[in-house]
């Protein structure tokens, strides 16, 4: 009997023709048993008749057993046996599925269709038509046209240009397509609080924020202009309530400068400008604050050195420093006169700017300073490190941090300008492990580190662990 059965409601099903069919099968097997029996024992060849009998009952199964090897595994024509739901589920997500799934590809998409009941349903109706999966969707008004974002799983071999002309098709315009990653998951309401959370917490978060909230686009922080510098919707030099100019968006800075933020690419919508506005009036109402945790490293001959963060309330002690570097350290670090130092420092400790850490002795005072500053869409590195504490590996472990905080930040890239006699920014920067690339143009050197994801082998977190792992840190209270 077949060990299958079929189920109604949980519980087996038994048919009574099946067990009439079995007993007649068996008693026709006796039946021929006995007649195979009396003839073999009562005809003059029983002997021969047995001896052939056994020859042909070989064969079959020899037969039988080849053929059963040969067929055995051939996938049934058709399965009339019920399955039950867990096991469709199983079977739709066994190799071919999964082969299938990972040959899918994300992408992001912005298009312009028109404000008219249906219009939205036409365009899903052509993605899922290609089995194109909408993951998220945005929608941007915009009067008479409204810009739709979205979130797209697409099958493989599904190409960028293929789905275009299925949004064309369907009415949209002005499309503008993308790969994604696993990271544009996150739904807008999630990703924005975790920016905000992010801001609220540090203000050099605030261009990362942006960037992050309105995709790739360069951000540049103005200074504030004279009072009555000639624009009637301006005072202290910046908007009263901001500008938006297709591409280009303008946002009063909480110290009265200008946000500039660009996007070449792609025009900005007034959602996007209005969540912008918010994210900057949450820092100005916040004021300038920075994280005050540090930590302890001990160098080779057992001095302790504080690392911490620094701000603009460190100025005083960093122009001290400053008088104790020779000029040849400050001229190697700043690249100008050395009278001209003392100016650069409100501007590279403002958090507005970038990110700034300290080394510090056991009395306070600054002997060290790295810098992490937001260029445009670029990041810069700079070091500086007082003469007679030099060679202890306070520089080192200053860069190995402003590295790990931007791969943190999701910077791709950070570059250090200095001079080419400067060896130990060159060797500094050859410690950290990571692909470089060398420009030179009339005695200054400028070097790009290409990040690495976080996570991946080589990443700059964990180039930034090597670096310090001559040191001993510890957490301690601010």
């Amino acid at each position: 009997m077949s060990d299958v059965t079929r189920a109604r409601h949980g519980r087996p099903v038994h048919h009574w023709r099946r067990d009439v069919v079995e007993l007649a099968a068996l008693f026709t097997a006796v039946a021929v048993a006995d007649a195979v029996a009396n003839l073999i024992g009562h005809g003059p060849d029983g002997p021969e008749l047995l001896v052939v009998s056994a020859v042909v009952l070989m064969a079959t199964a020899a037969f039988h057993t080849w053929w059963a090897r040969r067929h055995g595994h051939a996938p049934p024509t058709s399965d009339t046996g019920a399955r039950p739901h867990s096991a469709q589920g199983a079977a739709g997500q066994g190799p071919s599925a999964e082969g299938a799934a990972g040959e899918s590809a994300l992408w992001r998409m912005r298009t312009t269709v028109k404000d008219a009941p249906g219009s939205l349903a036409a365009l899903c109706t052509a993605l899922a038509e290609r089995r194109v999966d909408i993951l998220t969707l945005q929608t941007h008004p915009l009067g008479e046209e409204t810009v739709d974002e979205f979130l797209l799983r697409s099958p493989g071999g599904v190409t960028a240009s293929e789905i275009t002309r299925l949004v064309a098709g369907a009415g949209g315009a002005h499309t503008w397509i993308e790969r994604a990653d696993a990271h544009d998951l996150v739904d807008a309401p999630t990703r924005v609080l975790g920016l905000a959370t992010r801001t609220a917490l540090d203000t050099a978060e605030l261009p990362l924020a942006l960037r992050q909230l309105l995709g790739r686009c360069t951000i540049r922080s103005l200074p504030a202009a004279p009072v009555g510098a000639g624009d009637a919707g301006r005072t202290d030099g910046g908007p009263v309530e901001g500008a938006l100019e297709d591409t280009v968006m303008r946002l009063r800075a909480p110290e009265g400068g200008v946000i500039t933020v660009e996007r070449p690419y792609l025009p900005f919508t007034p959602t996007e400008f209005a969540r912008a506005r918010a994210l900057v009036e949450l820092d100005a109402r916040l004021g300038p604050r920075v994280p005050r945790g540090q930590d302890v490293l001990m160098l080779p001959e057992g001095n302790p050195i504080t690392v911490r963060r620094a701000d603009t309330a460190d100025l005083a002690a960093a122009k001290e420093m400053h008088e104790r570097c020779s000029s040849q350290t400050l001229s190697m670090r700043y690249h100008g006169p050395v009278k001209d130092a003392d100016r650069y420092l409100n501007h590279l400790l403002s958090p507005r700017f970038g990110r700034t850490i300290a080394a510090r002795t056991a009395s306070g005072r600054i002997v060290g300073l790295g810098h992490l500053l937001w260029d445009g869409d670029e990041t810069e590195i700079a070091l500086l490190v007082e003469d007679t504490w030099q060679r202890r590996g306070i520089g080192r472990e200053l860069l190995g941090r402003l590295v790990a905080m931007a791969a943190e930040a999701g910077c791709d890239s950070v570059y250090a300008v200095t001079k080419a006699a400067n060896t130990g920014m060159v060797a500094a920067m050859r410690g950290l492990g990571l692909p470089l690339d060398y420009q030179i143009e009339e005695g200054t050197l400028v070097i790009t580190a290409r990040l690495a994801p976080l996570g991946a082998p080589g990443s700059a977190v964990e180039a930034a662990r090597q670096l310090s792992g001559g040191g001993e840190f510890r957490d301690e209270a601010p």
